[in-house]
């Protein structure tokens, strides 16, 4: 089961969402907090989360603050975007500092359910209309100059690819034959030669440098 923590100012949001999720039986609401303060703070006495559900535009501490906190603090931890906002900029900020996918409250519950499996599974959920304005200013902007390093191998730039496209590592595997550990294996080779983070950044990466 996983254990998912809503942030949302709003009380009545929370209690819509929580009951949305727990429709599924594989997800428990185990934690509300009003602020990403206040998240900080129930994540430092409680360990037992998996996944943050995190409202972008919040008092006190918003979501994009809360957010590039917790990854610091908690690298593991995956944070999925929820907002009303449908604003290119902050979907790019959020990703870059580590959220794993980016969806509006227009999402129904199905929606909802499916990213929060899409996330644990190390998936890149991104809404469809998020998706329609952040994926093409990613790739009007000018190319970084950073060469690609020589030893990265064709497998593990068909992997980069699959992870750009935002692909789970089971998909993954499937596609290209191998093991889900393999995958994950490339993966992190990837991630040490290319010096990124994690797979978010990953997948940001492969699709700022048109990888293919």
């Amino acid at each position: 089961m996983w254990h998912v923590l809503i942030v949302d100012d709003q009380a009545i949001v929370r209690q819509g969402l929580k009951m949305m999720l727990e429709q599924d039986e594989q997800i428990n609401v185990a934690h509300e907090a009003e602020n990403g303060q206040e998240a900080i703070e129930l994540l430092e006495k409680h360990h037992l989360v998996d996944l943050v559900l995190m409202d972008v535009r919040m008092p006190v501490m918003n979501g994009m603050d809360a957010t590039r906190i917790i990854k610091s603090r908690w690298p593991n931890m995956k944070v999925l975007i929820l907002t009303t906002f449908n604003d290119e900029q902050y979907a790019i900020e959020t990703l870059k500092d580590g959220a794993s996918g980016f969806l509006l409250k227009t999402a129904d519950s199905k929606q909802l359910i499916h990213a929060v499996y899409s996330t644990m599974k190390d998936g890149l959920p991104i809404h469809e209309d998020v998706a329609a304005k952040v994926i093409p200013d990613l790739l009007k902007r000018e190319k970084e100059k950073v060469a690609l390093p020589s030893n990265l191998t064709e497998r593990e730039l068909a992997i980069m690819k699959r992870v750009g496209e935002g692909k789970t590592n089971k998909e993954i595997a499937e596609e290209l034959f191998l093991s889900v550990g393999t995958v994950k294996n490339h993966i992190t080779s990837i991630l040490h030669k290319l010096n990124l983070r994690d797979r978010t950044q990953l997948a940001i990466f492969a699709v700022k440098h048109h990888i293919s």
